[in-house]
């Protein structure tokens, strides 16, 4: 992508919601796409090593599909000027008063009230490449629903997990979704009994 295009992207960006907030990452991977920072991003996370082979799967699906031809013009994407990976903190907070100041203001900006951040049954906010804030209603706890980020699935209910993740949409359907399957980060696990 050309740089004049991004300074487009942030500039819109900061006009339409009145503010642009600065990246302040714990740790990010390399930039650009590798099997290297495929290989990074899963160590970071403390993947199992199945979780390792699908990302080295779906990103050798992606290296061989073609770009899309269905949408609109998408060739000048560079891949290799993308950060996939940015991790804003060391860990996913239970109180929203334990969640970091800046990620305060940022949903606050955006208008997302208080009472929507402390009263729904169930809340995940992601910033950056992870969820930094969970709640759940103790009632569907006890029920035994799971609503937990994906990363705390993976390791929690990793049977479950690995029965049901990537099915919707396979990883090889698309480049962008092999791409998606290469690099996820963050995201929502939901299960109803």
């Amino acid at each position: 992508m050309k740089s004049n295009q991004i300074k487009d992207i942030r500039e819109t960006y900061a006009d339409k919601f009145g503010f642009n907030m600065p990246e302040q990452p714990f740790s990010k991977a390399k930039k650009g796409l590798s099997e290297d920072v495929i290989r990074e991003i899963s160590k970071n996370k403390g993947e199992p090593e199945w979780m390792l082979e699908y990302r080295l799967k779906a990103y050798e699906a992606f290296t061989k599909k073609p770009m899309p031809e269905w949408g609109a013009d998408l060739s000048h994407i560079d891949f290799q000027n993308i950060y996939y990976y940015i991790k804003p903190g060391d860990v996913e907070k239970r109180t929203w008063d334990d969640v970091p100041e800046n990620v305060k203001k940022t949903f606050d900006r955006l208008g997302v009230p208080q009472a929507e951040r402390e009263y729904l049954a169930g809340v995940k906010a992601q910033y950056d490449s992870e969820v930094v804030y969970s709640s759940l209603m103790g009632e569907l706890e006890e029920e035994g629903v799971i609503f937990l980020s994906t990363d705390e699935a993976l390791k929690k209910y990793p049977e479950i997990f690995k029965e049901y993740f990537g099915k919707v949409i396979p990883s090889a359907d698309n480049k962008f979704s092999a791409l998606n399957s290469a690099v996820w980060s963050g995201g929502s696990f939901v299960y109803i009994p």
